[in-house]
């Protein structure tokens, strides 16, 4: 081929290229995106088998309830049972015989107290007690003086005055040791024993060994509970506050103790408000059986005055998966529906409450479980 001929080919393909790009440009339905392709989803709450008649039916009951609020909250130890533990002397701990969580019973020793106090009182004490001794003395000898006209009788009533006076001295000392918590008059000493003044679980502790003590000052060496009665305070929002009265009982359960369930009765409604989260604290007063712990969280159950109609149905046609409550409804063509259902409490005759999702008189698989497995295989 010659160079002409070459020439000329390159020439037309050139040619071709342009023209076949012009009319690309010039083509809108050249530019435009390929159209989409629309597939439909099947339903995954939707089962279709081929032998329904493997799954009895079953048909929801109504029952009739009361209205429930549920909130969680705490265990509190109950502020009118707690009992500081005081020491009128100040001085320096030497002993401890308690400790924090211990159980403890009224006039068991708690702790021991170096005090000055103490040591001053027994010297006013025994001072007093001398003074009286000379007192006593001195009247008899006026007295004996007076019978023989030696003496007056202002003389004989300014000696029955000071005797009195020694007596009264000697009471006030005496006295002032027993508030200081030495009652032990023979035995003059310097420490001070503690004891509890009532019985219960100690549920603060402020002093170690070698710790100081100040008296009446803040903090107190110990407090001690009673927690044979506790208090439970819930956080009740703005909008819920209508189906909680004082006197009103309440359910408990404890998270630690599923199973259990304590009634206690509202006391106090909380007259404020938080700003922040809108909610009101309630407290709910109740007998501790001995498993209730300071600090525990509860679950409490208000049921309110309102009566509604609730389906119930068996509990083996509830399926509980990934903490939520399912049950299967049937449809035309062999079809079931998973629907998602809110459960209530348990009833007698191993029937289950349920608050939403379903109707009474809406028929639902019998067994949940056993279809569930049966659909997955």
């Amino acid at each position: 081929m010659s160079r002409k001929e070459i020439a000329a080919l390159a020439l037309a393909l050139a040619l071709g290229l342009f023209d076949a790009g012009c009319k690309q440009e010039s083509d809108p339905q050249a530019e435009a995106p390929p159209p989409l392709k629309v597939q439909r989803v099947e339903d995954r709450s939707v089962f279709r088998v081929d032998r329904p008649e493997r799954f009895p039916l079953t048909q929801a009951i109504a029952h009739v309830a009361t209205s429930q609020l549920k909130v969680t909250g705490t265990v509190n130890p109950d502020i009118s049972r707690n009992v500081p533990v005081i020491s009128l002397a100040t001085g320096r701990v030497v002993e401890i015989s308690a400790r924090l969580g211990d159980t403890v019973q009224k006039g068991q020793l708690l702790l021991r107290v170096q005090s000055a106090d103490v040591s001053g009182a027994f010297s006013d004490y025994q001072k007093a007690v001398a003074d009286e001794a000379l007192a006593h003395t001195q009247l008899e000898r006026s007295q004996l003086l007076y019978d023989k006209g030696a003496i007056s009788l202002n003389d004989l009533q300014i000696a029955q005055d000071t005797e009195a006076k020694a007596k009264v001295d000697v009471k006030t000392t005496a006295e002032r040791l027993r508030v200081l918590g030495n009652a032990n008059l023979d035995q003059p000493t310097g420490v001070v024993e503690i004891r509890a003044p009532v019985s219960g679980v100690i549920t603060d502790q402020q002093v170690t060994n070698a710790a100081g003590v100040p008296g009446l000052g803040s903090p107190n060496p110990f407090t001690i509970s009673d927690l044979s009665y506790v208090w439970i305070l819930c956080d009740v929002y703005e909008n819920d506050l209508s189906n909680v009265r004082l006197g009103q009982k309440a359910e408990i359960r404890l998270n630690a103790y599923p199973d259990e369930v304590f009634t206690g009765v509202i006391s106090n409604v909380g007259p404020v408000l938080d700003p922040n989260i809108r909610t009101a604290k309630v407290r709910i007063e109740v007998r501790n059986p001995g498993l209730m712990r300071p600090g525990m969280f509860v679950t409490a159950t208000f049921h309110g005055k309102q009566e509604e109609t609730r389906a119930a149905v068996p509990a083996t046609a509830i399926l509980h998966l990934h903490d939520r409550d399912w049950i299967y409804v049937p449809e035309k063509g062999k079809q079931f529906r998973r629907v998602e259902v809110v459960g209530g409490e348990m009833l007698p005759g191993n029937m289950h409450e349920v608050i939403s999702g379903i109707t009474p008189g809406q028929q639902v698989v019998a067994n949940a479980l056993e279809f569930q497995i049966t659909v997955e295989q």
